[in-house]
């Protein structure tokens, strides 16, 4: 099948060849590390999927040097091959002993489908066959394994789909073992900087959490308050090149800011460029308000600093609310000045409060709990995705699965040939996405 050839993208013919599971290469005992503050706002969300798409035609070959590659760096991660429990106070741990299944992987098989027609799908029905845990919440972690591996043989090569409890670890936590993983099948005896796997030295606070029945989260007293089916979503990948992305930050500092402030950075410059333009495309009333979040990477925030290797979740949401009259009669600084000082206000002491009201007051959040309105980001354009080479080569394409995207949702992924580029993960109710897709001012095509 060629590229843009997909006309049913609803059937893969994907058949499932065998499952099996991979544990650390070596003993490591009984285990157990508490999760802290930063981890227990997403054991409601869903398990984090990635997907990766090779070129290859040694199948068998691949998936023998992802598997033994995989019960080496285990031994380092081994917290992924465990599980979430509780101690005897409530309060969540990861448990991991040498008994324990290990990290569950499915071999697959879709010969049908190539490469180049899922670096151009937009359907989540096509990744969906190719991701293990789709719709699974973290905290059935508690009788889950914690990663999930699915190797798909298709035509020309090999889709690797990762679900990730986003209990357990961040999306900094997530690349570093990726990178790992293919280091140690590229022929590194260890892995060269191992996870600090430490967590209570960036919070030591026990916090039990009562979460709902596997049925499903609520936020909601009301059991009748049911969630409604809102409008048919779609995902687009908005690829932005080198230049474009130089264009949308000089525009944005042209203007040097009165307050003495920084020039804008890349995130911010294009983080508003997104807010302004889906804003407008969603056709939402001058008054009415809309919502910008950041996950921002707390690592180098905290007091003391915690090392990039820091293995968990070391994250918290960043909100910026204005409206959308406002955001779309000012020029672009305005809102690029708001993400700017939300972002660079949120310090030691803010984490802090925003953790103590948490602890006092335990929430369960959802997924989608990222403002009326919003536009959210998670994922970095930092994060290095294409050096995840296992040994025959960078990936063609790196995309998110299906779980926890909602109307406004964003990963930004640095793009494949490198430089500034960036690719934007967009997911908006549909007729919204047509708006955009056509505005060429959006898209930088002016």
């Amino acid at each position: 099948m060629a590229a843009g050839a997909m006309k049913n993208e609803e059937c893969l013919n994907l058949k499932i060849t065998g499952i099996s599971h991979v544990k650390p290469n070596k003993k490591i005992g009984k285990k157990e590390y508490q999760l802290v503050t930063f981890d227990l706002p997403y054991l409601c969300f869903y398990y984090n999927q990635k997907l990766l798409f090779y070129k290859g035609d040694d199948f068998e070959g691949m998936v023998k040097k992802l598997k033994d590659g995989l019960s080496v760096v285990l031994e380092d991660f081994h917290q992924l091959a465990g599980k979430l429990g509780k101690d005897e106070e409530g309060v969540f741990r990861v448990e991991y002993d040498d008994d324990m299944a290990g990290v569950e992987v499915t071999e697959a098989v879709s010969d049908e489908i190539e490469v180049a027609d899922l670096i151009v799908s937009e359907s989540n029905n096509v990744l969906k066959e190719m991701v293990p845990y789709n719709g699974i919440l973290n905290f059935e972690g508690m009788h889950r394994p914690l990663l999930a591996v699915q190797l798909t043989k298709i035509k020309d090569g090999l889709v690797i789909g990762c679900a990730f409890n986003h209990g357990v670890l961040d999306g900094t936590s997530t690349w570093h073992f990726m990178t790992s993983w293919a280091e140690t099948c590229r022929g590194a005896p260890s892995t060269s900087t191992p996870p600090f796997l430490e967590r209570t030295k960036a919070r030591n606070t026990c916090v039990k959490y009562d979460l709902p029945p596997l049925s499903g989260p609520t936020t909601s007293s009301n059991d009748d308050a049911k969630p409604k089916p809102g409008p048919p979503l779609r995902e687009k990948i908005f690829r932005f090149s080198d230049s474009a992305i130089e264009k949308i930050k000089s525009t944005v500092n042209e203007t040097a800011p009165s307050d003495g402030s920084k020039p804008f950075s890349t995130f911010q410059a294009l983080s508003v460029h997104i807010w302004r333009y889906v804003s407008h495309a969603r056709n939402l009333k001058p008054e009415d308000h809309t919502v910008f979040t950041v996950f921002a990477d707390c690592r180098k925030r905290v007091d003391p600093p915690m090392p990039e290797t820091y293995f968990g979740n070391l994250i918290q949401a960043i909100f910026t609310v204005t409206a959308v009259g406002l955001l779309w009669a000012q020029p672009p600084q305005f809102g690029a000045s708001m993400i700017q000082k939300a972002i660079e206000g949120h310090n030691a002491k803010v984490i802090d409060e925003f953790n103590k009201r948490l602890e006092s007051a335990p929430k369960i959040f959802e997924f989608k709990d990222a403002g009326v309105n919003s536009v959210a980001v998670g994922s970095s354009p930092r994060f290095k995705v294409y050096d995840v080479d296992f040994g025959w080569g960078k990936p063609e394409n790196v995309r998110s699965g299906s779980n926890n995207k909602f109307d406004g949702m964003i990963y930004l992924y640095p793009g494949k040939n490198g430089g500034k580029s960036i690719d934007v993960e967009l997911t908006l109710e549909s007729e919204a996405m047509g708006k955009l897709e056509q505005n060429k001012e959006f898209l930088m095509e002016i």
